[in-house]
């Protein structure tokens, strides 16, 4: 008798098309920073207070990019999606990183936002830099 494996659950395969999605819209905010002039440090990482989408180096500035997308700006674009709660959460993460990374340490810091909307393939991109500061 085959065993019958379930099918996945309509929840199952809504978090599988955003993580895709998310990480087709993290990888052009990517290329879009990186044909500007930035190097790519990191991407995705995660610590018990949140994640990092994306961390970069802007000469001697370490950057922690938080990349958002909106299909639409009905409710907002993406940065106006980040809470306070959020942004303490970023700041979090980034001493985090810091701390795990000793080389980093005694880099100048910045926290930047790429927000993203339309389609995913293609998303239209707007690279706010320094958008909040860790003492915010």
């Amino acid at each position: 008798m085959a065993i019958r494996r379930p099918s996945p659950t309509p929840r199952a395969e809504s978090d599988a098309s955003t993580r895709s999605r998310g990480a087709r819209v993290e990888a052009a905010a990517r290329a879009h920073l990186v044909r500007a002039g930035l190097a790519p440090v990191a991407a995705n990482a995660g610590y018990r207070v949140g994640e990092l989408d994306l961390v970069m180096r802007d000469g001697a500035t370490l950057v922690f990019v938080e990349v958002r997308y909106r299909a639409d700006d009905r409710f907002g674009g993406g940065a106006a999606s980040i809470t306070p709660a959020k942004r303490r959460r970023l700041v979090q993460a980034a001493g985090l990183f810091l701390a795990s990374h000793p080389r980093w340490a005694d880099a100048a810091c910045r926290f930047d936002v790429v927000d993203a909307s339309g389609d995913v393939d293609a998303p239209a991109l707007s690279w706010i830099r320094d958008a909040f500061r860790a003492d915010d």
